[in-house]
C-alpha cells in the first residue's frame, strides 16, 4: 500500500505560516522576533534539508527500512511473516496509532541522544543556533542528521510495521514539531498534562541552566516525565534563546559545521585517547581537565553553592 508523506503537502504551509507571523509580528507586537539575516540563514538551511532529505529519505527507505522489512518479515506462503513466527502489522486504525507511539517514542531518544552525544549534537546544535524563537526557527534544519536518524527507526519496522506506515508517522510528526516553534499559541490546559506543547518548547530551546536539555518530545510529555527530562516553563524567568557556543554567523557553512570544529581544537588539548573518545563521543561540555563542564555538572556545582 502506497501512502504520501504529509510534508509534501506541509512544506507550502511552513512557509505561509512563518509569512503570517511574521507579519504580525513587525506589525503589532515584536518587531525584533525575526531578524532578517537570521530568517534567511534558517530557510536556506530548510531548503537545503528539503533537497538533501528527498535523496536520503529515498534511499533510507530503499536499502535501510525496505531492506530491514523484507529480511525481518518474508513472506511465507503468500503472508508477510515476522521472523519471530507472527503475522506482520498490516493497516488497521490501532495499527496506526500504535506506529505513532512508537515513533514518539523513538523520538524522544533520538532527540535526546542528539543532545546527549557531542558527536550528534554538532549536528543538531544547527536548530537551535538561533537566539530567536519563531516558525522561521522551525526549519532551522541541520543536514547530516538525515544520515544517522533512520537507524534510530529501523526497529520499527523490523519488528513488522510496514515501512510506508512508519514514513507517514515521522511526516506527521514532523508537521506537529514545526507548529511548536511559537510564542503565540499560550498554556492549552489539560492538554499540557500529556501533549508536548509550544510553553514546553519554549523550554526546550532555552539556553537558561534550569532548562537546558529539557522536554525532548514529540508529540507527548509522557516520556520526558517518565524518563525524568521534563521541565515546565516558568513565566517569571526571562528566556535566553540560543546556545552556549554559538557559531555568531549567518554563513550557512559555519552555522553547519562550526561544533565539528570545536570537537576537533578540543581533541587536540590531550594525548589521552579516552579523552579524545569523550570529546567526540562524551555529553557536550565534558572535558578531561574540568576546563568545561556538562549541565549536569554546572547544575551539580550551582545546587552544592546554594
Amino acid at each position: 500500500m502506497d501512502f504520501t508523506n504529509p510534508l509534501v503537502y506541509g512544506v507550502p504551509c511552513f512557509l505561509g505560516f512563518i509569512a503570517l507571523e511574521l507579519t504580525y509580528s513587525k506589525k503589532f507586537d515584536d518587531k525584533y522576533l525575526y531578524k532578517w539575516k537570521d530568517l534567511t540563514a534558517s530557510l536556506l538551511l530548510g531548503i537545503g534539508s528539503v533537497f538533501l532529505g528527498a535523496l536520503i529519505k529515498a534511499v533510507s527507505m530503499i536499502f535501510i527500512f525496505v531492506f530491514a522489512y523484507e529480511i525481518f518479515n518474508p513472506l511465507v506462503d503468500g503472508v508477510r511473516t515476522n521472523i519471530l513466527g507472527y503475522e506482520s502489522f498490516g493497516y488497521a486504525w490501532y495499527i496506526w496509532i500504535l506506529c505513532m507511539l512508537l515513533d514518539d517514542f523513538t523520538y524522544y531518544w533520538f532527540h535526546r541522544q542528539n543532545h546527549m552525544v557531542r558527536f550528534l549534537w554538532a549536528a543538531h546544535i544547527v536548530h537551535h543556533s538561533s537566539d530567536n524563537f519563531n516558525l522561521g526557527t522551525a526549519v532551522r534544519n541541520g543536514w547530516f542528521t538525515i544520515f544517522y536518524k533512520p537507524f534510530f527507526y529501523v526497529w520499527i519496522v523490523i519488528i513488522g510495521f510496514p515501512p510506508e506506515m512508519l514514513v507517514v508517522c515521522l511526516g506527521i510528526e514532523a508537521l506537529w514539531q514545526f507548529q511548536l516553534h511559537t510564542k503565540y499559541i499560550k498554556n492549552l490546559g489539560f492538554l499540557e498534562h500529556f501533549v508536548n506543547t509550544h510553553t514546553m518548547h519554549q523550554v526546550h530551546h532555552a539556553s537558561n541552566i534550569e532548562y537546558m536539555d529539557k522536554n525532548h518530545g514529540g508529540f507527548l510529555n509522557i516520556f520526558d516525565r517518565i524518563f525524568g527530562t521534563w521541565k515546565e516553563l516558568d513565566e517569571n524567568v526571562a528566556i535566553s534563546y540560543g546556545v552556549s557556543t554559538p557559531p555568531n554567523s549567518y554563513n550557512l557553512y559555519v552555522i553547519l559545521t562550526h561544533e565539528y570544529k570545536n570537537i576537533w581544537e578540543d581533541t587536540k588539548k590531550s594525548r589521552n585517547w579516552y579523552h579524545k573518545f569523550m570529546y567526540i563521543f562524551g555529553p557536550p561540555g565534558w572535558s578531561h581537565d574540568g576546563s568545561t563542564l556538562t549541565i549536569k555538572q554546572i547544575r551539580k556545582e550551582l545546587k552544592l553553592a546554594a
